[in-house]
């Protein structure tokens, strides 16, 4: 969506939205990969549904939840599914468009929940309550690669199918220290999904770890 005014928020293909009220068919809502705040059409909103607790406990056993700290500099839509030259691709073309804005809207300090579920993305700042943060949950049948950069592992990327349509975005972390425990948590978290659920359900289909 390409704003033509002031109080329009601009919106690209896979932005995860917290949509704060809708009025007819304008939503007023916070856009997680710009960190700005205005007015779309309700249209180009997809509500994504997150899986309910009570599936996960099934066979009596906690899941498991690891968490880190990273900063999510942002999404891009690509063109394929899983490649490591796609991977890259995207954190130099996001890396690339951060170094013109980074001095008015740095990184967004962020939370990594990775389980077998799939992974969640709950930004922090702004002052808000612990309960009121903006998060956005991609689900684990929904990550189709993901990995560090090959000559800097503070970079960290995974790549998301659209639930509807064909179509595929990255989202691109960094942080101080290596990602690669990022890395093989993702991958660790996406074989016990699959073996507890793709295997008996649904078609195979393999994640990627670079």
């Amino acid at each position: 969506f390409i704003p033509r005014h002031e109080d329009e928020l601009e919106l690209d293909v896979d932005d995860p939205l917290l949509v704060e009220c809708e009025d007819g068919s304008w939503c007023h809502g916070y856009n997680m990969r710009t960190g700005e705040r205005g007015i779309f059409p309700s249209f180009y909103a997809h509500e994504v549904v997150c899986p309910v607790k009570e599936n996960v406990v099934l066979k009596g056993n906690s899941p498991w939840v690891q968490m880190f700290d990273v900063q999510f500099l942002g999404s891009v839509e690509v063109p394929h599914h899983q490649g490591n030259g796609i991977l890259c691709a995207a954190m130099q073309k996001i890396a690339t468009a951060r170094k013109l804005t980074v001095h008015l809207r740095p990184p967004a300090s962020c939370e990594l929940e990775i389980c077998p579920r799939g992974v969640k993305l709950i930004l922090r700042g702004n002052d808000r309550p612990e309960d009121e943060r903006c998060s956005h949950f991609f689900q684990m049948k929904n990550i189709s690669f993901c990995g560090c950069h090959p000559r800097n592992s503070c970079y960290f990327g995974f790549i998301t199918k659209h639930p509807v349509l064909n179509r595929f975005a990255c989202h691109v972390f960094v942080s101080q220290d290596s990602m690669r425990r990022v890395a093989e948590c993702v991958g660790r978290a996406f074989q016990e999904f699959y073996q507890e659920h793709v295997e008996f359900s649904c078609p195979t289909e393999d994640i990627y770890l670079e």
